[in-house]
């Protein structure tokens, strides 16, 4: 779910319960036609998504790189704005014992944090669009527009 898929699911039950309590049929309509403009939004934006690589990186945050081989990264979690208290506390409930478990931490483009852990380094095509800059491996990788 993006931010705007967030957005749009609240805005569409704040009309709902508008469209519910109105006690005229022009409140009605002004309310379904709003619910109706949103999702057809949700449905365009979500093609144009899929689409057009350069349309997802114009409407959607790149997954940056929050830990690197058990190391956090300052640099990105003052980017991020994300705490150490954050990073603890996803480690300890994906039963990470020792921060030398971690290959690599990252904040998605979703909001959600990803913890790859395992005696490997991820490869390059699990970590092909993450933003690296605040780590050791110091580069942005991003795909070409197909």
């Amino acid at each position: 779910m993006t931010a705007f898929d967030f957005v749009v699911t609240l805005a569409t039950g704040s009309l709902l319960a508008a469209a519910a309590t109105v006690t005229s049929w022009t409140a009605l309509v002004q309310a379904l036609s709003a619910i109706a403009t949103l999702l057809i939004a949700q449905v365009l934006l979500a093609i144009s998504r899929r689409k057009s690589r350069r349309f997802q990186l114009l409407i959607e945050n790149d997954p940056i790189m929050l830990m690197f081989d058990g190391k956090i990264l300052l640099g990105a979690l003052a980017e991020t704005r994300v705490s150490e208290s954050d990073i603890l506390n996803k480690l300890r409930g994906a039963n990470i014992k020792d921060l030398s478990q971690v290959r690599s931490m990252v904040l998605e483009s979703t909001g959600d944090i990803s913890i790859l852990s395992g005696e490997h380094r991820p490869s390059d095509d699990i970590m092909e669009e993450v933003d690296c800059s605040h780590g050791p491996l110091e580069k942005h990788i991003s795909r070409e527009e197909p």
